[in-house]
């Protein structure tokens, strides 16, 4: 197995970082930049910076916060949000962004991810992937921040975007998301076992029990990890040295 990889997510909006629950109810938190060099100089090994409101406004502040980052901060930075055109991907790319993740264009035209993996690389093309149970079971892909339906089986949407040119999945449970109860193991394991490319596990993290789990049991790739380091129930030297002592391949500092 590869590195696992300890990744902070940053949820933007406009200047502000914020945390909600299942995307919504967000509460403020504080300068994203300030929060991503800290966690850059703890040894995070990446960044993923996402847009809450779709980048409907202050776009630019996005494009000036990441731009400020990449000054600062010497891991890949991922960034999604509202990225709809290649123009739009090239414009965050130029400011600094390694990556980029993209859902709802993306569930709307699903060839925008063989555009965007022909123009930059599959290496940069990251689908966003929100998730939610549904009652009869399996899971449904949403867009629009996780409010809107698109009738998409998870699974099978997996497995197309890698078809088309995807080169790793940002998986979020909306229904875990912020709830610090734990990831959905099983939306994650289903989509590992389902796709050859790494996949995030994103949506639910309270305890460092709940990273074990979904390495072990959900076969992540990497976490994407937020309310426990934005309020200091968790730090990432806390959580790799944890990790190193159980044998989990994270990187060594």
């Amino acid at each position: 197995m590869s590195n696992l990889r300890l990744i902070p997510r940053l949820d933007v909006k406009g200047p502000d970082l914020i945390k909600g629950i299942q995307l919504e109810g967000v509460r403020k938190v504080g300068d994203p930049r300030a929060f991503a060099q800290r966690y850059y100089l703890e040894g995070a090994d990446e960044i993923l910076y996402m847009d809450a409101v779709a980048s409907l406004y202050h776009r630019e502040t996005l494009v000036e916060i990441v731009r400020r980052t990449a000054e600062e901060v010497f891991v890949p930075i991922t960034v999604g949000g509202g990225l709809r055109t290649v123009d739009d991907v090239r414009a965050i790319l130029r400011a600094g962004a390694d990556k980029v993740a993209i859902n709802s264009a993306a569930t709307l035209r699903p060839h925008f991810i063989s555009e965007v993996a022909e123009q930059f690389g599959s290496q940069c093309m990251v689908l966003q992937l929100d998730a939610k149970r549904r009652p009869g079971g399996g899971w449904e892909v949403y867009r629009d921040g996780g409010r809107e339906h698109t009738g998409l089986d998870v699974v099978d949407w997996a497995c197309k975007a890698q078809d088309l040119g995807a080169g790793e999945i940002l998986l979020t449970s909306v229904d875990r998301e912020g709830m610090r109860r734990g990831f959905d193991v099983e939306l994650v394991c289903a989509v590992s076992r389902a796709v050859s490319i790494p996949v995030i596990a994103s949506g639910g993290m309270g305890t460092f029990n709940h990273l074990v789990d979904v390495v072990a049991k959900g076969k992540a790739d990497a976490v994407a990890i937020a309310h426990v380091l934005h309020y200091g129930t968790l730090t990432l030297p806390d959580i790799r040295a944890k990790a190193l002592d159980l044998g989990l391949p994270v990187r060594t500092l």
